[in-house]
């Protein structure tokens, strides 16, 4: 049982959205995250997706995205991308995929880890952080904060987090973000949204007091989901 990470594969199979014309590991994206899926997870596995799931606006409109990503082995764990529009109550995307487990404000297991996480946002300290986005920012931290309150409360002590945006800024300062990852003694951090060589350098990697940050965007994973555990 091995425990993998790969965010956003924007999937887009009942929506006008391909994904080729950004060209390079997008061209036939879909394709090529099977075929690395299913030669690198067993049904005993779990797959953590951190956003930016599918291109679909309203939850009908992903239901094919869902039911693909749903068909592939192992257990897969999803939090909300900021382009996951689709996403509705918890309740409702439970009760419509059994096989995808969603988090918000909440946790999933993996052995005796707890995976905490939440969407997360751009961080201040960026060139275009308003006041807007400080709203956002300081709700999201909140319901990262509840994610490990409640796996802790459960009695967990080994924590994975998951975040779509990266959890600093561009110049790698600290955030609330980082605060509760560390705060918990949090093994690993992955997150997303970030592509293209220019943007990779734009999130942290590696360890920061303590903390073990990995980028795991698709084209930056050459589609191929990342063993982290």
């Amino acid at each position: 049982m091995g425990l993998f990470a790969i965010a956003d594969l924007h999937l887009s199979f009942a929506s006008d959205k391909p994904m080729d014309i950004y060209g390079g590991w997008w061209i036939n994206h879909t394709e090529t995250i099977k075929e690395n899926w299913l030669s690198t997870i067993n049904e005993s596995d779990m797959v953590l997706i951190p956003g930016d799931i599918s291109w679909a606006l309203k939850l009908e409109e992903a239901r094919t995205d869902l039911e693909w990503l749903s068909a592939l082995p192992g257990k897969k764990v999803l939090i909300k991308g900021n382009h996951d529009l689709w996403w509705s109550s918890i309740s409702r995307l439970s009760s419509m995929f059994p096989g995808l487990q969603f988090i918000q404000n909440s946790f999933a297991i993996y052995q005796d880890y707890a995976i905490c996480g939440t969407r997360g946002w751009i961080c201040p300290g960026e060139n275009d952080f308003v006041d807007h986005d400080e709203k956002i920012y300081n709700r999201e931290a909140i319901r990262l904060r509840m994610s490990f309150e409640e796996a802790a409360r459960q009695g967990y002590k080994k924590f994975i987090g998951m975040l779509h945006f990266p959890p600093t800024n561009e110049k790698s300062e600290t955030s609330e973000f980082t605060d509760i990852f560390s705060h918990y003694g949090t093994e690993k951090v992955v997150y997303g949204h970030l592509h293209g060589k220019d943007a990779y350098a734009n999130g942290p990697k590696g360890k920061i007091n303590g903390v073990e940050y990995i980028l795991a965007s698709c084209d930056h994973l050459q589609c191929t989901p990342l063993k982290l555990l």
